[in-house]
Order: structure tokens, then sequence, then C-alpha cells
């Protein structure tokens, strides 16, 4: 608990009484204009009144949303500050940051967030570490934490893949990231890496796939394996509202039942 147990910015990513439930809708940046999220501000203010505990975003949706967002001063801000090109063809592709971290201070969030893709060449692999390793030490200057996200690019999901982003987590670890995301590989794999590394362990929902009662079932399953909070985006914003509304609620209520405090 000494590690984070007095820091301001992570207090307000992951909160002592519940498990994050933060809505993305920062995917513009590397897929453009993502079906339902053509109006990213307009999907935050469905959220503003929900249950939830912050968003994922990017600088222009941060400038966009001052006004909405100094009202509701309870709600956490992770900000995306990289970008990959094109994300279907991750072995010829590029990543590059978009922000800095001082560009994330002076807006007043409360954690950076970057990719670590691992399908790609290993040339990008190195830039990857390099860029990850500098953002990690500019960061530490403003106490500013850093969430990593292990990914394989437009791959699909087999057990392969799974066990390969496990390792890509301890790459992640080991360059210095303070919360790693990741899409949600299991109950015992969540479980797993939760023990191994003594860092907060957050879930990725991924695609729309499956009913609302899936989701709600990952969403369990994942923070009663021990992750300390869960991004979901695409599988709730791009359900019907009512459904929505209702998945959020559901979704709320595990954070708070099922949450246990690991660091």
């Amino acid at each position: 608990m000494a590690r984070y147990s007095t820091s301001y910015r992570m207090n307000r990513v992951l909160r002592p009484d519940r498990a994050a439930l933060v809505v993305p809708i920062d995917h513009g940046l590397v897929w453009g204009r993502v079906k339902q999220l053509e109006a990213p501000v307009q999907v935050m203010k469905r959220f503003l009144t929900e249950d939830v505990t912050g968003f994922m975003v990017s600088t222009g949706i941060i400038k966009a949303s001052e006004v909405e967002m100094a009202a509701a001063p309870q709600l956490a801000r992770i900000l995306a500050i990289d970008a990959f090109w094109p994300t279907s063809a991750a072995d010829t592709g590029t990543g590059t940051l978009v922000a800095s971290v001082e560009d994330a201070v002076r807006m007043g969030v409360d954690c950076v967030k970057l990719l670590l893709p691992w399908n790609v060449n290993d040339a990008e692999k190195v830039l990857y570490c390099q860029r990850i390793g500098a953002v990690v030490s500019e960061a530490s200057k403003w106490h500013m934490p850093v969430m990593v996200e292990p990914v394989f690019l437009a791959a699909p999901r087999s057990p392969e893949i799974i066990e390969a982003e496990m390792e890509v987590a301890r790459v992640a670890y080991d360059l210095g990231a303070d919360i790693i995301k990741i899409t949600f590989p299991g109950p015992d794999a969540t479980a797993k890496l939760c023990d191994e590394l003594d860092i907060p362990i957050v879930v990725a929902g991924g695609p729309l796939s499956g009913d609302a009662q899936s989701t709600l079932k990952d969403v369990t399953d994942a923070i009663a394996a021990g992750a300390q909070g869960v991004v979901v985006g695409r599988k709730v914003w791009q359900r019907p509202e009512e459904e929505t509304r209702w998945l959020i609620a559901e979704m709320a209520k595990v954070s708070r039942s099922a949450f246990r405090r690991r660091w």
C-alpha cells in the first residue's frame, strides 16, 4: 500500500472503496470515426450522470469537454498520449507520441496511457521501449501515473495471443508502468497476473461481442480475480441506450461488491 497510498492522482483513478469503472472514448486516435462514437463528447455526456469513475480521452476531447468535466470533478480522466497507424498492418505500422506528460499536467488529467504493441517489427519494439521509458521518467517528475497497454493489434483472441499478452505485460512492468491495462485474459490468468506483479491491473473490454450479461460476467470475474478496475467502451456505448444504462448500473454494483484493494 505504501507505494501509492498517498498519491493524489492514483487515488483519483483507482479509488479505495470500489473498482474503477472507466469509459474509454479515445478510439478516434487510431480508428477515426468509430460506430456510435462519431461525436465523442456527446457520448461522454450520456455517462456524466451514470455511476462511472472516469473516462479515457484524447487531447481534442479534453479541449471540447472542459465545461462538462469542470462540473463533474469527481470523475477521473486518463489521457491517451500515443497512437499507432495502421492497426490493420501492425508489422509495417508506426507508433508515435501525440501529447507530452507536460501537456497532461497542464490539462489537469490524472493519468497518461500508452500502447505497447508487440506484433510489430523489432525496430518498433525498440522505439516503444525507449518511448515508454522516457515517458515514465518524465512522469515521475510530475507525479503523474503511467498506464501501459500490452496488445497484439488486430490479432484474434486465441489462447496463444492471450498468453503472449501476459508476457508483454511483464515488459510493461519492467519499463516502469504504474498501471497495466490488458484485454481480459480470463479469471485465472487475471489472478495470476495480479499475484505476479505488484502494481494495479485494469481489464479492457475490447470490441462489442456477446450480450450484456456476458459483458457483466467478464467484469465480475475480472474484479473478483483481483483487477482494480475495468475500461469498457464499445461493449457499453455500442449497445442500445436502455441496455447500456442497465449494464452500467450492474457493473457499478459489482465494482463495489466484488472489489478487493490490492495496493
